[in-house]
């Protein structure tokens, strides 16, 4: 299975390329919030980071990713992404996809900016609403799945509003239909193209959307359900 294939996530590689456009990740280190990012870890690593940490806020994601990565040096720690056990400023760059898009969202995004240096990059995905209002279809989706998805056109206003530089925001919703076809695939391929071991990888996430799968590529939720990334600086 290729890096691309594994990063089952919304936006795919399409966050990472943007943020390798304006953050060098030579000798930094790396925070990444969220379950299923073990390739991402991978791919920072190979892009000369000095170390890359995990956190996952449950632990069934924890044991998943601890088995993926087994083989490397690559710590992975349950936290509850808006009370870290970090000191303040350890982190040259702090990255998420699809992760803190949730009700505690500001909490998160406070906590973020204690743990990252000065003038250090944060990276996040967003799950956000193309329109509004979006249909009840949708709004039930995504309370299913705990997200709290902001309006595209209010993201840039929210973010600056919590005192960070927006370097640059990425529209990357055309990336969710092929991500949404990958876990119809899986579904229905019952875990049969996953390499032996790794099933777990792809169980919880698989579970989790397989509904928001279905009302995206079915319902036309491509009209209402967009991802977003962005590419800030910590100014405090």
């Amino acid at each position: 299975m290729s890096e691309k294939q594994k990063i089952l996530l919304p936006g795919g590689t399409g966050q990472f390329n943007h943020l390798i456009k304006y953050a060098g990740l030579n000798e930094k280190q790396v925070l990444i919030i969220g379950a299923n990012s073990e390739a991402l870890a991978r791919m920072f690593l190979n892009k000369k980071a000095s170390a890359v940490k995990i956190i996952v806020d449950d632990y069934d994601s924890l044991l998943n990713s601890r088995l993926i990565l087994k083989k490397d040096d690559i710590p992975v720690r349950l936290m509850e992404y808006d009370n870290t056990d970090f000191n303040k400023g350890s982190f040259d760059i702090v990255y998420s996809q699809a992760g803190i898009s949730t009700p505690v969202r500001n909490k998160v995004i406070k906590e973020i900016k204690r743990i990252v240096k000065p003038d250090g990059v944060i990276s996040i995905g967003e799950i956000v609403s193309l329109k509004h209002p979006v249909p009840q279809f949708v709004t039930d989706v995504w309370e299913l799945n705990g997200i709290d998805a902001l309006n595209m056109d209010d993201l840039k206003e929210f973010y600056t509003s919590k005192n960070l530089e927006v370097l640059d925001m990425r529209n990357l919703s055309g990336t969710l239909s092929e991500f949404y076809k990958q876990i119809k695939e899986l579904v229905s391929k019952k875990g049969g193209d996953i390499p032996v071991g790794e099933e777990s990888y792809y169980k919880k996430l698989i579970k989790r959307i397989v509904h928001e799968a279905n009302a995206y590529l079915k319902l036309g939720g491509d009209k209402y359900m967009g991802f977003v990334s962005i590419i800030m600086r910590n100014k405090s």
